[in-house]
């Protein structure tokens, strides 16, 4: 695994905060949502990945996306994982996962992948712990070739994520369609489709360029 962070001072800060959040919380994580299966299968599934293609689990936490993404591109295919957080790859590899997917110490801001690289980018729960969105989007733009596809996910609504942490959606929020349309736009990426249901909340984009 490789660690290549950006080193300005604030981006330093930033990383320190993801890692100490998740890492404090990575021992448990999978316990702590057992019954997210399915939704991670219907949004791997949204993708509509083919055999031999080549993905990208961006913020892969524990990796249980995985196993969906190494089904749907086959033996044939290159899967990959990559994390901020060493103790969330960790638990990847007590999982077994390792054995899916090369496990990567990155940061999103700054992959370790050459540009066009890759088919599509499977990214749970990533973007509002991104310090960066736009230059987050824009790196994840790099790496997948024109007309490949991005899908940002989460097993559950915002309405059913804020209820469940006992607050409300902010008006700000960058994951409601009226600011991630444009930002994805600005990124390189254009909003295809948009769902955000108690049981589900997913963005599939699709890179500009094609």
């Amino acid at each position: 695994m490789s660690d290549d962070t950006a080193g300005a001072p604030g981006r330093t800060d930033q990383v320190h905060d993801v890692r100490e959040f998740f890492g404090s919380r990575a021992h448990d994580w999978d316990a702590r949502f057992p019954d997210d299966g399915p939704a991670y299968r219907a949004g791997v599934a949204a993708l509509e990945l083919r055999a031999s293609d080549r993905v990208l689990d961006a913020g892969c936490g524990t990796g249980r996306a995985l196993p969906a993404l190494r089904a749907a591109v086959g033996a044939g295919g290159t899967v990959l994982g990559a994390d901020l957080t060493p103790e969330m790859l960790a638990a990847a590899v007590r999982a077994g996962r390792e054995r899916l997917a090369p496990l990567l110490l990155a940061d999103v801001h700054r992959l370790p992948l050459p540009d066009a690289a890759l088919d599509a980018v499977f990214a749970a729960g990533l973007l509002s712990h991104l310090g960066d969105a736009g230059t987050g989007l824009t790196e994840l733009a790099r790496v997948v070739r024109p007309g490949g596809r991005l899908a940002l996910f989460h097993p559950v609504g915002r309405a059913a994520l804020a209820a469940r942490k006992g607050r409300p959606i902010t008006p700000d929020d960058i994951r409601a369609e009226p600011h991630l349309r444009p930002l994805l736009a600005r990124t390189g990426w254009d909003l295809v489709r948009y769902v955000d249901e108690d049981a589900c909340y997913l963005a599939l984009a699709v890179r500009q360029g094609a």
